[in-house]
């Protein structure tokens, strides 16, 4: 992997929005809410939405990684010296070799007057595809398109698994940069990212759909049909007094991964009526007088 500059320039942590000492279960959360956010089929024609997101997936490409944020940590840690013009007389020195020899497997400083005429494996490549929500889901043969060594553009045929995540990785062995000296050639990365459905939200096999119901749906309970990935739907059978974010899980109904079946997720939004005649108008007035509760009665009195 060659040292990149933009590591030094670049505060990906910030970037996120996420501590420097965060965990890879915060970066990842905070990555996913912004995605969600940001992606350009959620904000059409908003070029700084479009850039920001661009943004955050590099952040998240560095950091989001266990291997290369250790790499991106030690090079801000060492600040210029990353990049050449170290001093051979000083810590510096040692501090980039061993970087160097944890990035080449411990083969040593590939730059050094010594080893000049040692077999080289070429850098790793990275490469983003992007697939549809069904594709990730079904698992899919196409091709990613990368830079030759010529410069020019070239197909690399992939086969994507069934039940690919957002931001997973798939090693393509030898399809990387050429190697020097007899050196083997680098692998591809392949960063999987997976466009939102419209109406479901995926962690796994697990599948999650927020349900809008109406007062009366929640307050007197009712059976509501909810729609599934199949295209087909199931019903569910809401108990009265549901509150709004009470969520059910409807067993079978996620995603299948080889002969494990994941199950839906079902959160109820109360669906709050934007216009109302005079009718309805008095009959909540005569609700409210009506009714005793007081939701607000567990904060004392403010």
């Amino acid at each position: 992997m060659d040292i990149k500059r933009e590591w030094l320039e670049k505060d990906y942590y910030a970037t996120l929005g996420v501590s420097p000492d965060a965990s890879d279960k915060e970066i990842q959360s905070k990555y996913r809410k912004l995605a969600r956010e940001l992606h350009p089929d959620q904000n059409p024609d908003d070029q700084k939405a479009e850039d920001r997101f661009k943004e955050v997936s590099t952040a998240y490409d560095v950091v989001g990684n266990p291997e290369t944020r250790t790499q991106y940590d030690d090079v801000r840690r060492m600040g210029p010296s990353a990049m050449g013009g170290f001093n051979t007389h000083g810590n510096d020195f040692g501090n980039i070799n061993d970087l160097l020899n944890g990035m080449f497997g411990g083969a040593g400083n590939p730059f050094g007057a010594a080893g000049h005429n040692m077999p080289r494996p070429g850098a790793h490549q990275q490469a983003q595809l992007r697939l549809t929500f069904d594709e990730a889901i079904q698992g899919v043969t196409t091709s990613v398109a990368i830079s030759g060594v010529d410069g020019a553009s070239q197909s690399v045929k992939i086969r994507i698994p069934a039940g690919v995540d957002d931001g997973k990785r798939i090693r393509v062995k030898g399809k990387g940069g050429k190697g020097s000296n007899g050196g083997p050639p680098g692998d591809l990365i392949v960063i999987i990212r997976v466009s939102p459905h419209e109406l479901f939200t995926r962690e796994g096999k697990t599948l999650s759909l927020n349900l809008p119901v109406t007062f009366p749906e929640a307050t007197l309970g009712a059976d509501i049909q909810v729609p599934t990935y199949g295209g087909d739907s199931v019903t569910l059978r809401l108990p009265s007094g549901t509150e709004s974010g009470k969520t059910f899980r409807v067993k079978g109904k996620g995603i299948a991964v080889g002969s494990s079946q994941g199950d839906l997720l079902v959160t109820v939004e109360i669906a709050i009526p934007k216009q109302l005649n005079d009718q309805q108008i008095t009959s909540l007035q005569e609700y409210a007088q009506t009714n005793p509760e007081n939701p607000r009665q567990h904060l004392g009195d403010l």
